[in-house]
């Protein structure tokens, strides 16, 4: 699978897993146990970025990083939504001051 398709891949798969039994799945358990229980083990892996990041191993940085990003779309599919909707965004936001773009955020 080339890299340019890993996230609409991954999309499909979270999707898919959403119905899946929780005690075969460790996606479908995330789902089952909520946006708690997702958004419990986004703050473990942001903080195990944290820690990679101040260690010389990139290959760890890089694997704690495909953690994070995995349970953040799973919570996308938890809430209905799909990495487009990040990649729009991202989009929206290309060769835009993040200064100016932050400012004009509706509050």
């Amino acid at each position: 699978m080339s890299n340019s398709d890993i996230f609409a891949a991954l999309d499909d798969a979270l999707a898919q897993r959403r119905d899946a039994d929780p005690s075969k799945s460790y996606t479908a358990a995330l789902y089952a146990g909520g946006t708690a229980a997702i958004t419990a083990k986004i703050s473990e892996e942001a903080g195990e970025v944290v820690e990679a990041a101040g260690e010389a191993d990139d290959e760890h940085l890089v694997h704690e990083v495909a953690d994070l990003w995995f349970h953040c779309m799973v919570l996308l599919q938890s809430r209905g939504l799909d990495v487009h909707a990040v990649q729009r965004e991202l989009g929206r936001r290309f060769g835009v001051s993040g200064i100016e773009e932050k400012a004009a955020r509706v509050k």
